[in-house]
């Protein structure tokens, strides 16, 4: 495939997702068309108060999933490597999960507007740190995979036991209703809680930029090139940390964006990491955007959970990759 120079392709993604937000604002069970985007129409409302926290909520979840896939495909030289497959997204909703639960038993502590995101962003902080750790200076497939699992195992261990545990029916519908992953009724408020912590996390991930390109000549090479990996590592740890975690507290878990973003812009750019990141940024709030929009447009009683729909895009396409990486190492 023809290569693109990246201003092409970032202008291209701005493009499309003005075109997209624009959409969102509209699209609904209530569509609201242009002329109704005033104050003198009722429906004005619901975009005020309901479509421009969901349109950019959205976006920011976006943008953080798909720099943080893309900085951790760069950095582990990994093509599978995730923020869900590899089990961050995974202890970020174990960290979000214990939130809720303590919330149930000290209702003191759940009037803490900050506890959940806090839960959240240290649940994948530790996450990336014992990603690290499980793998060390290793990048093979197999070796990732196992890692991520090893973490989604203990994350859903923990999850299955603050459910099993649970005071009360409602405790378990509000925990299991959250871990589906969602935007719908989100507010100004949940925009204001995590996007400061997600715009401090990307800012961590792209002054790894320099890095994660001499990484690709090995951990050996990259060190002869003056590059300090413990500070590379410590930057990538606190940045996924906030930008994933700040993510999942607000919306619950959507996977698959950080894995399917890089893989779709490489093609047009090229593999250096440093060069995905911003377009990664801006894919993955293209990819949350849109798939937002198609979980308000399926008829259906009740609106289809976006973190649902995205897995049940995502896993198709990481079988496929799976499918490659056996073919190359046979």
């Amino acid at each position: 495939m023809r290569r693109l120079s990246p201003l092409t392709v970032i202008t291209g993604l701005v493009f499309a997702l003005g075109i997209l937000a624009a959409l969102s604002l509209m699209a609904g069970r209530v569509w609201v068309p242009l002329e109704a985007w005033g104050r003198e129409d009722p429906r004005w409302i619901i975009i005020l108060e309901l479509r421009i926290p969901r349109t950019l909520l959205a976006i920011v979840v976006g943008a953080a999933l798909g720099m943080s896939g893309a900085a951790l495909q760069g950095y582990t030289r990994n093509p599978l490597a995730d923020p869900g497959v590899l089990g961050v997204s995974s202890m970020a909703a174990l960290g979000a999960v214990v939130s809720l639960y303590v919330g149930f038993y000290l209702p003191a502590l759940a009037g803490i507007a900050w506890l959940m995101p806090l839960c959240a962003m240290a649940g994948a902080l530790v996450g990336v740190l014992v990603l690290i750790g499980l793998t060390g200076q290793a990048s093979g497939t197999v070796t990732f995979v196992l890692a991520g699992v090893v973490l989604n195992i203990v994350a859903g261990a923990g999850v299955a036991l603050a459910l099993n545990l649970a005071p009360n029916p409602w405790a378990v519908n509000e925990i299991v209703n959250w871990l589906m992953g969602s935007l719908t009724d989100r507010s100004m408020a949940d925009l204001q809680m995590s996007a400061p912590f997600v715009a401090v996390g990307l800012v961590l991930l792209i002054l790894t930029r320099r890095a994660l390109d001499a990484l690709t000549l090995g951990e050996i090479g990259a060190r002869s090139l003056g590059i300090d990996l413990s500070r590379t590592r410590l930057l990538l740890a606190l940045g996924v940390g906030l930008a994933a975690g700040a993510s999942v507290a607000v919306t619950g878990v959507i996977g698959f964006v950080g894995l399917v973003t890089p893989h779709l812009l490489r093609p047009f750019l090229g593999p250096r990491p440093a060069g995905l990141l911003l377009p990664s940024a801006l894919g993955g709030a293209v990819i949350v955007l849109a798939g937002d929009i198609l979980v308000r447009l399926i008829p259906s009683a009740a609106e289809v959970r976006l973190g649902v729909a995205m897995a049940a895009l995502g896993g198709p396409f990481f079988l496929a990759l799976l499918l490659i990486q056996r073919r190359r190492l046979a």
